[in-house]
């Protein structure tokens, strides 16, 4: 499938999912927009792309970053920055509670109000939100992450009813754990706290409630990405893709 002449945003794409997907679509001929916290210049000029230095906790700094995205025109955002904090309820920060819903639901929802209109005027569009399986169930001690994710489902499904008469779709994907930066340090965490192996912790923590037992690669997400942005997808909106190795098979 070929996106040339499209241009994509894709939020946190320094490094897990986001890199993956950033680089999935300047491959198939798109100018990705490479936006992160941290520099990330050297990977947007690899990929021949701009990059856009926004912080998503703070609403004005997303107010400009989907300013700038409208100016260049974009025609695919993948909203997938994010982060994870584990605590308690009873014991949750929140400062650390409204940050995260700010980065994970807030900000889709900012960056989404501004670049619908150009999509609109172009009669075509892709929305695509990066949930988890984690907006789909719940978990202990990730109050924070698993209400933003779920709100960014119903986001979903909200935005697709009113966009589709515009010829534009959007749709979230919702991955387990997949190989990358942020899990495995969690890995590492978890083998120190429960004094086990890494790999087991991956095979008795993490996936206990999945039927294939591996982590999943950031590419596998990227390729759905693709799909869902294709021409060949165009009938397909309001919906969630869990990759979830059969983890709510049960």
């Amino acid at each position: 499938m070929s996106f040339k002449g499209k241009t994509v945003l894709v939020t946190g794409a320094g490094s897990g999912i986001g890199l993956a997907i950033a680089r999935a679509f300047a491959r198939e001929g798109a100018r990705v927009l490479v936006h992160d916290v941290r520099d990330a210049s050297r990977l947007a000029e690899e990929l021949g792309g701009v990059y856009l230095q926004a912080d998503l906790a703070d609403p004005e700094g997303v107010e400009a970053l989907g300013r700038r995205g409208a100016e260049m025109g974009v025609d695919i955002l993948v909203n997938n920055a994010g982060f994870q904090h584990i605590a308690p309820v009873e014991e949750f920060p929140l400062a650390t509670w409204q940050k995260m819903l700010q980065v994970m639901l807030t900000a889709p929802f900012q960056l989404t109000r501004a670049l619908l209109p150009g999509m609109k005027g172009r009669g075509w569009g892709r929305i695509l939100n990066i949930a988890s399986i984690h907006a789909l169930v719940a978990s202990p001690f990730k109050s924070a992450y698993i209400s933003a994710k779920h709100g960014l489902v119903g986001l979903t499904r909200a935005v697709a009813l009113e966009a589709g008469p515009f010829g534009i779709t959007v749709n979230a994907i919702a991955p387990a754990y997949v190989r990358t930066p942020l899990v495995e340090g969690q890995i590492r965490d978890q083998a120190k706290t429960l004094g086990i192996p890494p790999e087991e912790v991956v095979e008795k923590v993490f996936l206990a409630q999945a039927a294939v037992r591996r982590l999943i690669e950031p590419e596998e997400v990227a390729e759905l990405a693709l799909f869902l942005a294709s021409e060949k997808a165009s009938a397909i909106t309001g919906a969630v893709f869990p990759i979830d190795l059969g983890w709510t098979a049960r």
